[in-house]
């Protein structure tokens, strides 16, 4: 396969990566996350009908009843359905249940309790620190396995991932719940993955191709194993998309999120983690250290 020059267009990718960086930033900051019911609290109402309930018909339902904002799951059995929504007024439960009986379904509230913001507190800081956790232990392990200028180009490459991915909903106002989070964490296993494929590649290469200079072992590199990861990336795309099309709102932002951690994650491998390595100016001793010839001890 011809060698393709990936870091000729290095600058141009890093204006682009400065743009959208500084677009999510600006959004999250702006805007901010769209958090949903795990995070701020509300009113879950568990409900049973008579027969399989049909959840686009209950969310119409609830949209004219002026619950638009409501989250609709099935639980359990085909019949149970469980409403979450922003509120804690004690009668909610069976102004649902009229508003669902409109209709001529018969339902049944099963239980209603409501979720604290505390809760939502916890779950937001718990997830967040477990996403630092994980960064701090992929630097280690990559500090590691290979050498602290990988680790430093990964976590660059991770930490664009999740900021593009972040900046995505929270330009558009999709909701942020502990599917989401699921995503984020799973974007971050995803990209790490890929990197670390270009990453050995590379090494491997400055052993067999010593006089090569550090772009060309890096354009060498990517070349041989991009078709690996395009038959990854688009397969896993493509398994998102049916997600994205088919499940459903419960499961939108939760596709959406890894779609966009997907495509971030194929790029920022190729052009973020490499271009760190050129500007740590990596080089072969740092992977091979030069051999230190033995004293000679001259006493008689």
């Amino acid at each position: 396969m011809r060698t393709i020059n990936f870091m000729g267009a290095r600058n141009i990718a890093f204006a682009i990566t400065m743009l959208l960086t500084l677009v999510a930033l600006g959004s999250w900051f702006y805007k901010g996350l769209n958090f949903g019911l795990d995070f701020t609290g509300g009113t879950q109402i568990e409900l049973s009908y008579t027969q399989p309930a049909d959840l686009g018909k209950v969310r119409d339902q609830l949209a004219v009843a002026g619950y638009g904002d409501a989250v609709v799951q099935s639980f359990g059995a085909t019949t149970d359905v469980v409403v979450r929504m922003q509120g804690d007024d004690p009668n909610l439960g069976n102004l649902v249940a009229a508003a669902l009986q409109g209709t001529g379904d018969k339902v049944t509230i099963k239980k209603v309790e409501f979720v604290g913001p505390q809760v939502g507190e916890e779950l937001r800081d718990q997830g967040g620190l477990g996403m630092l956790l994980a960064l701090g232990g992929i630097m280690l392990y990559l500090a590691f396995r290979f050498q602290w200028k990988f680790a430093l180009g990964a976590i660059v490459s991770l930490v664009h991932d999740v900021v593009v991915t972040l900046g995505i909903l929270s330009f558009f106002q999709i909701t942020f719940d502990l599917t989401v989070l699921a995503a984020l964490l799973a974007i971050i296993g995803y990209s790490l993955n890929d990197t670390i494929v270009v990453f050995d590649r590379v090494r491997e290469n400055f052993r067999v191709l010593r006089k090569t200079s550090l772009i060309d072992n890096i354009n060498i590199s990517t070349t041989q194993t991009l078709l690996r990861t395009m038959a990854t990336s688009i397969s896993t795309l493509l398994a998102i998309a049916a997600l994205l099309i088919f499940a459903g709102d419960n499961l939108y932002g939760f596709s959406v999120a890894l779609f966009v951690g997907v495509l971030a994650g194929t790029y920022s491998s190729i052009y973020i983690a490499n271009v760190v390595l050129i500007w740590l100016n990596l080089s072969v001793d740092d992977l091979i250290p030069p051999v230190v010839e033995n004293e000679v001890d001259e006493r008689p």
